[in-house]
């Protein structure tokens, strides 16, 4: 068993380099004539952790016997990256966005700011915080959508992007803290220690929505140049309205997938029924998003299945720093480690004080945007963004570098 801990420790040590490499791949691809299609295999991100998942369960198979192997497999939970899958399609669609970009247009039109302004701003802080409520995909996916247009495409200088793109996912990530069952690491702890709304909106609410508006407004206040109102039409043209009726069944389908986040079987049969419906009013809608949100299943499925195997160092970690330290362990470790991978390790701890309980899950919210796999909806918004920077691809460096100030912002505030 140590052997195989420590092969599943090189082995996610590894991934984590193929993902800092993604973009040289796409580069690499972009040169070569024979294995273009390769290279642009690996220098996608969203297949990085299914790869070396399996790479694992193989040296798991080859040491230890294939029937051991299956067994972890199937021991290991899936249920968050199928609901990310599930939300991510359903937020998408037509009718869900439409209604979503309705309420965005009217309040930039009534703003005391330029159109395009209002619109970035308010993608930016009050789509994030209305995450508190739909989950934290469905706000990184209705955001994304909403941005591309109007701030990850040309004409906007590469380091803006990066920095809009570090804003995006801090905020999405502290956004979901108004609430216990938004925010995946809020989520894996709040049963054990009895956190309910009440405590997340007293406790983390208010310093994430304050820490939210700066980082929104700080970033918005760079790119007002750059942002033209020709571009801010974000409602469709040129389509056949969708009834109000239309939009309302969809709104309920995503509101019993939100309420039946935890339960699988039910969540997917809600789904089933609601592929059934977009069938049924086919002109309604625009082509359902079904690649991108079983990449994103796919590369968190890879995450479960290599970080459950990285308790035994991990743990030791969390449990021996004080308070202090243990906020910013922690968020240092949730650029190396989802964010909810490390506060359900935190939630095993015997006799953990609450100052320690809060800091924990305060680093781990606070470091969510630092790179793509610190918090589960991360890789969503690189997968509906990734097209708007060069190459086609996102580089690792460029979302650390755009996510530092914005995460220390929102450090600052949960450290109050």
């Amino acid at each position: 068993m140590d052997t195989i801990n420590l092969i599943a420790a090189v082995i996610f040590a590894l991934a984590l380099v193929h993902t800092f490499a993604a973009k040289s791949f796409e580069r690499i691809a972009d040169r070569s004539t024979r294995h273009a299609g390769l290279f642009h295999l690996l220098g996608e991100i969203e297949i990085v952790f299914g790869l070396w998942a399996a790479v694992l369960i193989v040296f798991m198979a080859v040491l230890g016997g294939g029937k051991p192997a299956i067994e972890y497999v199937e021991s290991r939970h899936y249920t968050e990256p199928l609901f990310v899958f599930v939300i991510m399609v359903v937020a998408a669609s037509r009718p869900v966005l439409e209604a979503v970009k309705a309420l965005i247009a009217s309040l930039a039109r009534v703003s005391p700011v330029r159109t395009a302004v209002a619109q970035v701003w308010l993608c930016l802080a009050l789509v994030p915080l209305i995450g508190s409520f739909i989950t934290e995909p469905a706000a990184m996916t209705l955001a994304a959508l909403m941005l591309a247009p109007l701030v990850f495409r040309p004409g906007i200088p590469e380091w803006l992007k990066y920095g809009a793109l570090g804003v995006l996912f801090v905020n999405v990530s502290i956004g979901g803290t108004l609430t216990s069952f938004a925010a995946p690491p809020v989520l894996m702890v709040a049963a054990t220690w009895n956190w309910d709304t009440a405590f997340m909106a007293a406790n983390f609410g208010w310093k994430s929505a304050i820490a939210v508006v700066i980082n929104a407004t700080v970033v918005t206040f760079m790119l007002r140049s750059h942002l033209s109102d020709v571009t801010a039409d974000i409602t469709s043209e040129g389509q056949v309205k969708v009834p109000a009726t239309v939009s309302g069944i969809h709104l309920l389908f995503l509101a019993a997938i939100v309420v039946f986040a935890h339960h699988p079987v039910i969540f997917l049969g809600v789904f089933l029924f609601f592929l059934g419906f977009t069938h049924a009013y086919a002109h309604y809608q625009s082509p359902l998003i079904l690649k991108e949100g079983l990449l994103v299943g796919f590369f968190l499925a890879g995450l479960v299945v290599l970080g459950g195997m990285q308790q035994w160092w991990l743990q030791p970690i969390v449990s021996s720093l004080e308070p202090t330290a243990l906020f910013f362990g922690a968020l240092g470790l949730t650029a190396i480690t989802d964010n909810a991978a490390l506060t359900y390790l935190g939630s095993l701890i015997e006799g953990i004080s609450d100052e320690a309980k809060y800091m924990l899950v305060a680093g781990a919210v606070a470091g969510g945007g630092l790179t793509v796999i610190a918090n589960a909806p991360n890789p969503a918004g690189v997968a509906l963004l990734k097209e708007g920077f060069n190459d086609g691809a996102i580089g690792i460096g460029g979302l650390l570098a755009g996510a530092l100030l914005p995460t220390a912002v929102a450090a600052g505030f949960l450290l109050l």
